[in-house]
């Protein structure tokens, strides 16, 4: 079996799907890796590095497609819709598509890959099983998004983390509050500790309080009811309007408070809800910062711009974007991690293997011999067609 590499063609997109450290692991299971020349200099991995850990190197992207049985990418076509669509052509029926590929958004780029016969599974749609922890590629990322986040408020804060007490005086200490205690925000919480700031946290899961309280930080708690606020999966799931609106309303006096706001509340596959109001940015002292890490999904601050920085009075927003690829080296080795483990699961003695009873396998798999499979993708598909 060949698995293929590929060189991201996303905009900025830094980030490579296998480092060299992986390609043993794969060649001892009987597979033949191969990479398109430069596939991994962004995130500072030169082609040497993966021949010399016995991967061969392709300088043409078609020879990739025309080798490849297994394609395995960052961003496939969904996530990368105006440049993935140039690789369509390039595809052969039969060949496995492995990635991060947005399917509860772009359920057209499924139906794209369904029409040509390709098997395509989506590293978004891993279950929070304890199996399948190794492969969990959106804790993976969003552990660096929290990091990342912090870092990104320091650097926008007019002011120091810690408190220092000095000959000139004693510093006081940056108030931050972290919103959303998933792992980006457990992270982004461990991160600002780290750095001396007080911080705080809410969750619409009162279980994570333990969790927060752990981290050394104060879980900030309202009264609201939170029952209906997890899936079965360990995901947050969208609540109606008015738990929102009294949450907001709950709020204000902590945001008010704070030096720094980190937003990180994401529902998959739907917009992010607005917890950070434009009232409660009003209420903010000038040289305050506030870091969107949902801004990809519309943001969770009614007044952040995706992909942007903003200005509102005195008040710094950030909305970045795809903010993994900013530590492309490390973003990439959990990646790998992440997909290898996924495609040493599918793949037996060198040839591809489809359990539809595996848990694993069921839920990622979205494309199967020119059909969509996924149940959750079928069911939006069949709920656009009674909606037209």
């Amino acid at each position: 079996m060949v698995v293929g590499i590929l060189k991201e063609t996303f905009p900025d997109e830094r980030r490579v799907a296998l480092l060299p450290a992986t390609v043993p692991q794969l060649t001892k299971a009987g597979i033949d890796v191969l990479v398109e020349a430069g596939a991994g200099i962004e995130a500072g991995l030169e082609d040497h590095a993966f021949e010399e850990r016995g991967a061969r190197i392709a300088n043409a992207r078609q020879e990739i497609f025309a080798s490849a049985d297994v394609l395995l990418q960052v961003r496939t076509l969904g996530a990368n819709p105006e440049k993935g669509r140039q690789d369509l052509e390039l595809l052969r029926s039969g060949q496995i598509v492995i990635g991060l590929s947005e399917p509860l958004t772009e359920v057209w780029a499924a139906q794209e890959l369904a029409k040509r016969g390709i098997t395509s599974f989506s590293m978004e749609l891993i279950p929070r099983i304890t199996r399948a922890q190794s492969m969990d590629v959106l804790s993976s990322m969003a552990t660096i998004a929290g990091y990342k986040a912090v870092l990104l408020a320091a650097n926008h804060l007019p002011k120091m983390f810690p408190m220092l007490m000095t000959a000139a005086g004693t510093l006081a200490p940056a108030k931050v509050f972290v919103v959303g205690v998933g792992v980006a925000g457990l992270q982004a919480i461990a991160t600002a500790r780290k750095l001396g700031a007080i911080v705080e946290a809410y969750d619409v899961r009162p279980a994570v309080k333990e969790q927060v309280m752990s981290l050394g930080a104060k879980f900030v708690e309202l009264e609201l009811d939170t029952s209906e606020s997890e899936d079965a999966g360990g995901y947050a799931k969208e609540l109606d309007e008015a738990f929102y609106r009294k949450q907001r309303e709950m709020m204000h006096r902590v945001v008010a408070a704070s030096d720094v706001v980190i937003t990180t509340a994401a529902i998959p596959g739907k917009k992010a809800p607005i917890l950070v109001t434009a009232d409660m940015v009003e209420s903010m002292a000038p040289g305050t910062v506030v870091v969107d890490i949902a801004a990809e999904r519309g943001g969770n601050c009614e007044l952040t711009k995706p992909g942007e920085i903003a200005l509102v009075g005195g008040v710094t927003i950030l909305g970045p974007l795809n903010i993994p690829t900013e530590i492309p080296y490390h973003a990439s080795q959990m990646y790998a991690k992440n997909i290898s483990t996924f495609l040493l699961h599918v793949v037996r003695d060198g040839a591809f293997t489809l359990d539809i009873e595996d848990e694993i396998i069921s839920n990622t798999l979205v494309t199967h011999d020119g059909e969509i499979v996924n149940s959750r993708v079928r069911a939006i598909l069949d709920r656009s067609a009674s909606e037209s």
